[in-house]
């Protein structure tokens, strides 16, 4: 059987939660936001709701994802952060951190605070979260949010008694640089952060505990997922899909693509398996730099990339908005990774060119290193 699928524009939060709401209940299928190519006019019946990832690296994918899914994402939720609650939105509905709110609210029972769609400002935000009554708040932010907040409360008594009613803030999408995250809570602020994607109906892992019956295992080096979360598969695309998802002893993973390792019973995510350059001969992990460079006072947003090199084939640059020298970022990168991955160049940029739903855009910032040169004969 099939229903019919639809597009449901995020520039109304209100009216997405009403389609939603009829899309869980057996109503059409939704993809929020405005599809980058045509639609099917319908898909099979399980499929509630289509997320069209942003392809940070790779090629946009559609991600269908069941009510059933949704539902036990909502409910794993729930169980973790001790109960229903009422929830402020402050992301775009297209990316699925921003339904997911939608659908914890749903399940929850109260009305979610709706908070802009355009430029974060922190004020704003503690300003709209004080109209909040629902007996447990929350609220889900991207980590350039949180350092919003973060800078802003360390001036600002009243915004951070705003930011401290708040039970839980997730914080996902991407890795939270650990200087942020301690600051945070520093101030009193209730942090979580998440780990998921849209194929595991977003956040499923919360500081690295996996919630509901979520589990994760290591193979080869790469993070699977299993549970009831997880995304039916990628709609008109079945040789992705049975990439993505495999049986094992019966149970259905998602191989994540993300690299990681167990610590006692926490999950720890590395990076990115693809996020990887081949640099004179040895293999360069990007996200391993980042790690190193967001230690440093003023660089948590800095971005990691490759660029072309005729003496080493591809070397690391790293982009930020904050000042530091290349001498200072290279010395604390070799320290700790050796000379291979020392960064050829510090790009100072007025700020870190950003997809939708907030993680940095990497094909932009690729293209632009690539597009300076000046490369080939960096020595190390």
């Amino acid at each position: 059987m099939n229903r019919g699928l639809r597009a449901v524009s995020d520039a109304d939060p209100a009216a997405v939660l009403v389609a939603l709401r009829d899309a869980l209940a057996g109503g059409p299928a939704i993809l929020p936001g405005r599809p980058r190519t045509e639609l099917p006019e319908a898909v099979d019946q399980r499929v509630a709701v289509v997320i069209e990832t942003s392809g940070s690296t790779g090629v946009p994918k559609r991600v269908a994802l069941s009510a059933d899914a949704l539902l036990a994402s909502a409910a794993a939720s729930e169980s973790s952060l001790g109960g229903p609650g009422q929830w402020m939105l402050a992301l775009p509905t297209h990316y699925i951190a921003g339904i997911n709110v939608l659908v914890r609210s749903l399940a929850a029972g109260f009305e979610p605070v709706y908070f802009g769609s355009g430029h974060f400002d922190a004020t704003e935000f503690a300003e709209a979260s004080r109209t909040m009554d629902g007996p447990l708040r929350f609220t889900s932010l991207v980590p350039a949010q949180l350092a919003r907040v973060v800078d802003a409360a360390d001036d600002d008594i009243d915004l951070l008694a705003a930011m401290r009613r708040f039970d839980r803030i997730l914080v996902g999408g991407q890795a939270t640089p650990p200087a942020l995250l301690a600051r945070a809570i520093e101030l009193g602020l209730n942090v979580t952060r998440t780990y998921g994607s849209s194929e595991t109906s977003g956040g499923c892992v919360y500081d690295g505990i996996p919630i509901g019956t979520v589990e994760a295992r290591i193979v080869d080096g790469q993070v699977e997922l299993a549970g009831p979360v997880l995304a039916d598969g990628y709609l008109g695309d079945p040789a992705t899909t049975e990439a993505a998802f495999a049986m094992h002893g019966g149970v259905r993973w998602y191989r994540t693509g993300d690299a990681g390792e167990v610590v006692g019973s926490a999950l720890r995510v590395t990076g990115r398996l693809d996020n990887v350059i081949i640099s004179g001969g040895e293999k360069v992990s990007l996200d391993a730099i980042e790690r190193v460079v967001h230690a440093i006072d003023g660089l948590a947003d800095a971005v990691a990339v490759g660029s072309p090199s005729e003496e080493w084939g591809e070397v690391p640059v790293v982009f930020t908005s904050g000042h530091a020298t290349l001498a200072v970022v290279k010395a604390a990168v070799i320290a700790t990774l050796g000379r291979a991955s020392a960064p050829v160049a510090l790009v100072r940029v007025e700020s870190v060119p950003q997809l939708p739903n907030g993680k940095p855009d990497r094909r932009a910032l690729t293209a632009f290193a690539a597009a300076r040169g000046g490369h080939a004969s960096t020595g190390r």
